[in-house]
């Protein structure tokens, strides 16, 4: 395995024993596929952060863990890395643990691998649930603070939530939703990713208020479940459309979003208004073919940024933000960002 880095570093950046990383760079046997990936990994993240590891400030490992679909993940990890020179003399050095699926005892193992491991700080997108709850607050005990990112875990030991205001995003889709739907609309579908993620049932609950306010009558069909992956979010639209009403409207807050207009093409429908979230390479695509009515975004790497200030704060260098919910971009065919 080729490549420039001080066992001790690949070690540093992959949380592996600088033995166990010796035995995969000299390809001895007996090691796991994924041990070998996780020092692959390590050595394709250190290339990216090479200049971290010239800094001659304080280091300060943070360990991102994120349950999303891949093409959201990619985000997370491109606006991270894009603000590592931001922080100097500080050296920041991320370390990643995506899944697209990750359930909530492989979550805890990851957290708590942290915790044995050593870090000066967690990012967490995972579920809502008492046992990630705990693992949050072991974490606390060992003085490694957790911000929470795009989905909060309120009322536990986090240290800070850093990420979309979700109520207000909810109550702005049902505003366009009622203001562009036509009257005689009757039905909307309605698609989670995960209800155990309380940043998207909070914008399902700030949605669903306030359309029963401005619309009463409206019908709201939930399909959720999919975790925004293409084949379970499809199945999931399917069920829901087969013997239901017909959808006039579409409001998406966890992805998959070809999925959910493939599987409304297969029923024969098409709704009037579709409104997303993110502008990952699903909904960029989508919206430049005009099958997404608009999207509601934020700026991820001011959600990153507002992160690592609050850790970094913990740690006595800097001041935290003040405020650390994002606002509401609302984007469209018509106004989409210049590519960089």
């Amino acid at each position: 395995m080729t490549h420039r880095f001080p066992v001790k570093e690949i070690a540093l950046q992959s949380g592996l024993s600088t033995a166990t990383v010796d035995r995969v760079l000299n390809r001895r046997a007996h090691v796991s596929p994924q041990t070998h990936r996780r020092v692959h990994d390590a050595i394709e993240e250190l290339v990216r952060q090479e200049n971290q590891l010239a800094a001659r400030g304080r280091r300060l490992f943070f360990d991102i863990v994120v349950e999303a679909p891949n093409r959201f993940s990619r985000e997370i990890r491109a606006a991270s890395e894009s603000l590592l020179d931001d922080f100097r003399p500080a050296a920041l050095r991320p370390r990643f643990a995506f899944s697209e699926s990750m359930t909530e005892d492989q979550c805890c193992r990851i957290l708590a691998q942290i915790g044995r491991r050593g870090s000066q700080g967690v990012c967490l997108k995972g579920r809502d649930t008492e046992a990630v709850r705990q693992a949050v607050a072991n974490l606390k005990g060992k003085n490694i603070p957790v911000v929470t990112i795009f989905t909060d875990l309120p009322g536990s030991e986090r240290l800070a939530y850093a990420g979309l205001d979700n109520d207000s995003a909810g109550r702005t889709a049902a505003y366009f939703m009622h203001k562009l739907l036509p009257r005689q609309a009757s039905a909307v579908l309605a698609t989670l990713s995960q209800h155990a993620f309380q940043g998207e049932e909070q914008r399902l609950q700030g949605f669903r208020t306030e359309l029963r306010r401005v619309r009463p009558g409206l019908q709201i069909v939930d399909a959720s479940g999919g975790g925004g992956l293409t084949p379970q979010t499809q199945r999931e639209v399917t069920d829901r459309v087969r013997s239901g009403p017909a959808i006039d409207g579409v409001y998406s807050m966890g992805g998959g979003n070809p999925a959910v207009l493939q599987a409304l093409s297969d029923a024969g429908q098409s709704p009037n208004v579709f409104i997303a979230h993110d502008l990952d390479e699903d909904n960029l695509e989508l919206l430049r073919g005009g099958r997404l009515t608009l999207v509601l975004h934020h700026d991820l790497r001011a959600d990153m940024r507002n992160a690592f200030r609050h850790l970094q704060a913990f740690h006595g260098i800097g001041v935290a933000p003040q405020v650390s919910r994002s606002d509401i971009q609302v984007v469209t065919p018509m106004n989409l960002p210049k590519p960089v």
